[in-house]
């Protein structure tokens, strides 16, 4: 039997990175993803576990197996589609998945918005390096409706705590939510 209480994302944990309010930032170690794909099998794994309980329904729109792997070995039910043409199904999901760029990032975010249960995740994956790109991401995502949850910065080793290293950042995930406030104003 289905368990059709819903249940909000974990809280996350980590440093902050500066805005209203303050941002959790939080790095992963997990590997890059090969070329062509969105994420490793690591990274959707991560995903998969950090943001959704079972049974939860996850709208898959990433290029490769790797998520999918995950939904279906965490037993998530998932929706796996293009996402050129905005097809997903129109049940509510507690986690949307997408690499960057969408064709129309405000009919993406709009769409992501009536998609989710309130406190809902939509997880965006960019490759690392421009820094404009993450906040033209998060204006889309505010316009629609959208707050900014949490950065996550995932690299290919694990920092050591008070050690000068550099860290090989490969991707950037910012996780969007869905206000589950009583008025439907978004928190973020």
């Amino acid at each position: 039997m289905t368990d059709n209480i819903r249940h909000p994302a974990p809280v996350p944990v980590g440093d902050m990175v500066s805005g209203d309010p303050p941002v959790p930032i939080t790095v992963w170690p997990v590997p890059a993803p090969t070329v062509g794909d969105t994420m490793s099998n690591a990274m959707g794994v991560r995903l998969v576990h950090n943001f959704t309980h079972p049974a939860d329904l996850i709208v898959d729109l990433t290029a490769g197996p790797h998520l999918a792997r995950a939904i279906i070995a965490a037993r998530r039910r998932s929706h796996l589609q293009d996402p050129r043409p905005f097809g997903w199904g129109w049940q509510q999901a507690s986690l949307i998945v997408s690499g960057w760029p969408a064709d129309d990032p405000d009919e993406f975010f709009t769409r992501c918005c009536t998609s989710l249960f309130p406190g809902g995740c939509v997880a965006v994956l960019l490759p690392h390096g421009d820094v404009v790109l993450p906040v033209d991401v998060i204006f889309a995502a505010k316009a629609a409706g959208l707050a900014y949850l949490q950065h996550i910065v995932a690299a290919d080793r694990t920092p050591v705590r008070g050690q000068q290293i550099s860290l090989d950042i490969h991707t950037d995930v910012l996780i969007l939510t869905r206000s589950a406030s009583e008025n439907g104003k978004n928190d973020g």
